[in-house]
């Protein structure tokens, strides 16, 4: 039983109206390790409704949080906004409502396509409508209590000063220190650095709970049955260990199941890359959406327990997985498949989040779809062009929506992050500056006599072009010459399946031009 089935089946059992919880903090570039959160969200919501519950996702943006400090990618301005909460900071583009709304919602819009179902809260909207209210006031109420079970969780010293909630300055914008003494619900004295002191009012967006105590309201405030989290989370003494007695003993509450998981590493060339919203990445979640189909980015997530690491190698790696879904894909439908690969073909099942398609897709090489692309002006021309290697007069409109789809992505992938090795393009002539032997040339003339006649086949292409090199220029030098007088370099895809995505006639003519 895949992973996602087993922690659906305890949650259908223990819950009668299932929720499932998860979100984000978007204080910088949201990178490609925060998409496994949501698809992990995701999972686990859509095989809890496949037995039949009705199950919720709510996807929760902490766009209360502050930030912390100007990052490298912020202009020097934003200097002044360190410490202010991030729905209350200008957008860097001026294109968005705030900060916080600048970060995550080209995220948002893009995440549709993995199709995430799930409801958007905005943190600062549910202390705007005074959601965290009972919340607070037994977190301050309670402040001993709490402080206590922070000592003990954590085994650091007791802080007779710990403040479970930070008013929020309304001079300077910024969270500050409370006076305990001054408290009767549902008012709170604060005093600021800026000098100001005043009142607060806990039923509304002026101040916030510590990450330690918002994080167990949040479940009490949805009734939260399970959550993925990082394993940061999750370590001893962490946020979770803290948070399940803090629900429990202080709010009256049951902690959620947990779903702890690794981090995401970022591949480049066999290295991995560092990420974290404060660094900026080389890739990010709308990267990885863009460049990646929406099947295969959900079959990666899902094809490793939640307590293993995943490389996502945005090279080479990249076509590697989109060949390996395919392969499970194929064996599903087929229901040919070792005991290996069981957890794999479940993960593409699960992918497809409730709607796996009723028969097999048509499934193209993305390897020669990459090459496809390449030879193409368009998607029009794409499917001329597979035309007329693959027997194209079957496919459905979900085949041709997916490899529109994934045409999409291979183009992104190219413009963006494909390494040189794998880029060319067709050259309209002969390229110039070439030269060309007299034995290539008789090498020519040749190879476009005899597949002026051949079968266009991959096959029958491959065969002539070594069958005619046999004879006089050998196999290396001619596939070499071949890629020169195509593409203006000295290798590239197949030779077989390449010249057969061409027009026979433009080879021909190709072959005698470089003859002359």
């Amino acid at each position: 039983m895949h992973w996602a089935d087993v922690i659906a089946k305890e949650v259908a059992e223990t819950c009668e109206h299932p929720l499932i919880a998860t979100g984000i903090s978007p204080t910088g570039i949201i990178h490609v390790g925060s998409l496994r959160e949501a698809i992990t969200g995701e999972s686990i919501r859509s095989a809890v409704a496949s037995k039949g519950k009705d199950v919720r996702l709510v996807y929760l943006i902490d766009s209360f949080d502050p930030l912390r400090k100007r990052y490298e990618f912020l202009p020097e301005e934003y200097e002044k906004y360190t410490g202010m909460p991030i729905c209350m900071i200008p957008c860097p583009c001026g294109g968005h409502k705030n900060y916080a709304h600048h970060f995550i919602q080209p995220f948002l819009d893009a995440v549709d396509s993995l199709e995430v179902h799930c409801e958007i809260v905005w943190t600062h909207e549910l202390y705007a409508k005074g959601e965290f209210a009972k919340w607070i006031d037994l977190a301050i109420t309670k402040r001993q209590e709490v402080i206590q079970i922070l000592h003990e969780v954590t085994g650091k010293d007791a802080d007779p000063n710990f403040s479970p909630y930070d008013p929020l300055c309304p001079d300077c914008g910024r969270f500050c220190k409370p006076k305990f003494d001054e408290y009767e619900f549902p008012y709170l004295g604060y005093e600021c650095k800026c000098g100001s002191t005043g009142k607060v009012d806990i039923r509304k967006m002026e101040g916030k709970l510590k990450w330690r105590l918002e994080w167990p309201a949040k479940w009490m405030i949805f009734g939260t049955s399970a959550e993925p989290f990082g394993k940061d989370h999750a370590a001893a003494g962490g946020s979770y260990d803290s948070g399940k007695r803090i629900v429990s003993e202080i709010f009256g509450g049951k902690a959620p199941y947990p779903i702890s998981y690794e981090f995401v590493q970022l591949k480049s060339g066999g290295q991995i890359v560092q990420m974290h919203k404060s660094l900026g990445s080389a890739v990010t979640g709308l990267d990885a959406i863009h460049m990646t189909p929406p099947e295969v980015l959900n079959y990666l997530f899902l094809r490793s327990q939640p307590n293993r690491a995943i490389d996502y190698d945005y090279g080479m790696g990249l076509l590697d997985m989109t060949d390996e879904y395919d392969r499970m894909e194929k064996a599903y439908f087929a229901n040919e498949f070792t005991e290996a690969e069981e957890n794999n073909v479940s993960a593409y099942v699960i992918a497809q989040h409730n709607h796996v398609p009723e028969s097999l897709p048509l499934q193209i090489s993305y390897r020669h779809l990459v090459n496809v692309v390449q030879m193409a002006k368009d998607f029009d021309n794409v499917l001329e062009i597979l035309g007329r290697t693959e027997d194209m007069s079957k496919a459905t409109d979900f085949d041709i929506k997916r490899l529109e789809t994934r045409v999409g992505c291979i183009r992104f992938w190219l413009d963006n992050f494909a390494p040189d090795n794998v880029k060319f393009s067709i050259q309209p002539k002969v390229p110039e500056g070439i030269e060309i032997t007299a034995d290539e040339k008789s090498y020519f003339k040749a190879l476009a006599a005899r597949l002026a006649d051949d079968a266009w086949t991959a096959d029958s292409i491959n065969a002539a072009v070594t069958d005619v090199a046999k004879d006089s220029i050998g196999n290396k030098a001619a596939f070499k010459a071949m890629y020169r007088i195509l593409i203006g370099k000295n290798m590239g895809p197949r030779l077989g399946p390449f010249l057969a995505s061409m027009d026979r006639g433009f080879v021909v003519e190709r072959l005698q031009q470089a003859s002359q």
